[in-house]
């Protein structure tokens, strides 16, 4: 058993002596806190009524904000009711509210249709009395308000007239077309998908996407293994290569081959045509027997490990570093380690959706505070880690209406199952996460932001990002709900080094896998030093160069700046300096369930 995480602000305090029923009252804490978890999907009981409860009692005490509560409500009122009056006598009647950009469920034109046009205006005037009901309440924490407002979006979504048979026209016209055999349809694909859920199997489709064979397949061997990750070594398919090989860091939350998926939007494919040696590492899935695995453990057996490997393989004196997500962040720690030690190795940083300040992690902060991580961490102790599809569905919650709703939608009412395609099958196959390393990536990271604030300790001496003097190139995506871009873009200020900054189009995993001829992507770019110095995101927005195309292109030219001239390819694993090839690519722990 671990011993329970400290408090904050109990380092160097003096431990009182343990009582005889410390260790009892200890695990009858964790197993009921681990059972209310369970009863509640990981989140916190607590946490949602301190934010109600402050929420309500702020607002019964504003009698100005009650009046403009009711107000809104009258007026939104009279504006449905005059447009109802007039849509009666002029079906092409302008609406009064427009659903938000990102909201794409009443585009057909059956919503423009009575009664249906109707309802659609009356609940976008009622999520609109909502926002405003949920929010600007003098004395209300900022977490509490942003908790009330998306829970109110969350209840509002559940109730949206998309979601019933009687108030959607596109659902009924589908119902008639199918005289009821869509419905038929969509039970049956309920059904197989509870099936599949209850018995462990993956989504239905992603048997088309075989792991080695359709996704992650080049070709490469694993050249080290521990008992952590997997160092795959890729075959160069060019004469000559360049000398500094490309070590990439993927995120453990998830399988790597995202970032080797089929073979023509493989980052890794692309980069071995550029004429590059790449490493990438394969983490292990970890069970119960790797509940004790901390960040640091990650940092050592992870891009430490892989680097030393890469070293005495290739011969390298310097090594590009690329990390994706959570990688990115640990590549990011290893590397100021690194830079505080005197250890030259990289060449430069490359930095993915990766944040490295945590100021403004977006809606996923909505479910980090203490109470929440004392609910995590005690189911998480439980067990030993914490469940893929846990995580997983915090993220569907975030995109509730694209991933939850819509799906439901059109699967299990119109009876029409989507075709899957090679990210989906990725984004349908899991990794758990240790107790430890959760707890302290949570912890010390999302919730008191130890990195940019200067407390993270690595080896017992704290390390910072302003120690890193390589070269660094990031990537922050338009819509990313995971690692939102203003948050990447903070790497500007953590440090002094120079920084080309890329804000590219799509979404946390799809706005990296952006493979050249992709079609509709776009990107800016910048490298800093401005001369005007720092830039706030917006300014740098509109002050970046706009490019269509893929960021893949610049990343690579900026790839080609930083190495050497090309030179002959290493060979595949170096059995000589202790690192045999041991089986082909992708390995045995991409495998694991």
């Amino acid at each position: 058993m671990t011993s329970p995480a400290p408090t904050p602000g109990s380092a160097g305090a003096p431990s009182s002596p343990r009582e005889p029923l410390d260790g009892i009252a200890q695990t009858l804490d964790r197993s009921a806190s681990a059972a209310i978890a369970q009863a509640t999907s990981g989140l916190s009981p607590a946490t949602m009524i301190l934010a109600a409860t402050d929420w309500a009692l702020h607002l019964a005490s504003a009698p100005g904000k009650q009046m403009q509560l009711a107000a809104k409500a009258g007026g939104k009122a009279l504006r449905l009711m005059g447009y109802t009056a007039r849509a009666t006598r002029d079906p092409e009647t302008p609406r009064v509210v427009e659903p938000l950009p990102q909201d794409r469920r009443f585009q057909g034109p059956e919503w423009h249709q009575a009664p249906y046009n109707v309802w659609t205006q009356a609940f976008l005037l009622n999520q609109q009395w909502w926002e405003a009901a949920t929010t600007g309440i003098g004395g209300v924490s900022k977490h509490h308000e942003d908790m009330v407002s998306f829970a109110a979006r969350q209840i509002l979504d559940i109730f949206a007239p998309t979601n019933f048979i009687a108030t959607n026209p596109v659902l009924q016209k589908r119902i008639a077309e199918t005289g009821g055999k869509c419905l038929v349809d969509g039970l049956d694909y309920f059904f197989e998908d509870m099936r599949r859920y209850l018995t462990g199997r993956p989504a239905a489709g992603t048997e088309a996407f075989q792991v080695g064979k359709d996704v992650a397949a080049a070709d490469g061997k694993v050249v080290y293994r521990n008992r952590l990750i997997e160092l795959i070594q890729y075959a160069p398919t060019t004469e000559t290569v360049r000398p500094e090989p490309v070590l990439i860091v993927p995120a453990w939350i998830m399988k790597y081959y995202i970032l080797d998926l089929s073979t023509h939007n493989s980052l890794v494919e692309w980069l071995r045509a550029r004429g590059y040696t790449v490493f990438m590492i394969s983490w292990h899935n970890p069970d119960g027997h790797d509940r004790d695995l901390d960040m640091d453990a990650y940092r050592r057996l992870g891009p430490l490990a892989a680097l030393d490997a890469i070293s005495a393989i290739t011969g390298a004196e310097k090594i590009h570093g690329a990390g994706y997500c959570l990688g990115g962040t640990l590549l990011s720690i290893a590397a100021a380690a690194m830079a505080r030690e005197g250890d030259e190795r990289l060449a430069s940083l490359t930095l993915m959706a990766a944040q490295t300040e945590f100021s403004e992690p977006g809606e996923l902060g909505l479910f980090i505070d203490e109470s929440q991580l004392h609910v995590l961490e005690n189911m998480m102790w439980s067990r030993g880690y914490l469940e893929s599809d846990q995580m997983g569905g915090a993220f569907q919650i975030l995109r509730s209406n694209d991933l939850i709703w819509s799906h439901m939608l059109q699967t299990y009412l119109m009876g029409e199952r989507a075709d899957i395609n090679d990210l989906m099958a990725w984004n349908a196959d899991g990794t758990r996460m240790p107790y430890a390393m959760h707890s302290e990536y949570l912890r010390k990271l999302f919730l008191h932001d130890d990195l940019a604030e200067g407390r993270f300790r690595v080896d017992g001496h704290v390390v910072t990002m302003e120690d890193i003097a390589v070269p660094v190139f990031a990537v922050g995506t338009e819509r990313d709900h995971v690692a939102p871009w203003r948050s990447v873009y903070k790497i500007h200020l953590l440090t002094n080094t120079a920084v080309t900054f890329v804000l590219t189009s799509g979404g946390h995993n799809a706005g990296i896998v952006s493979e050249p001829c992709h079609p509709h992507r776009h990107y800016r770019i910048a490298t800093h030093p401005h001369p005007n110095g720092n830039l706030a995101p917006e300014e740098w927005c509109e002050r970046a160069a706009l490019k269509d195309g893929s960021w893949w292109l610049d990343w690579g030219a900026w790839l080609d700046t930083h190495s050497g001239e090309p030179t002959s390819p290493p060979p595949l694993g170096n059995a000589d300096k202790g690192y045999p090839a041991l089986c082909d690519a992708p390995g045995r722990y991409v495998l694991e369930k």
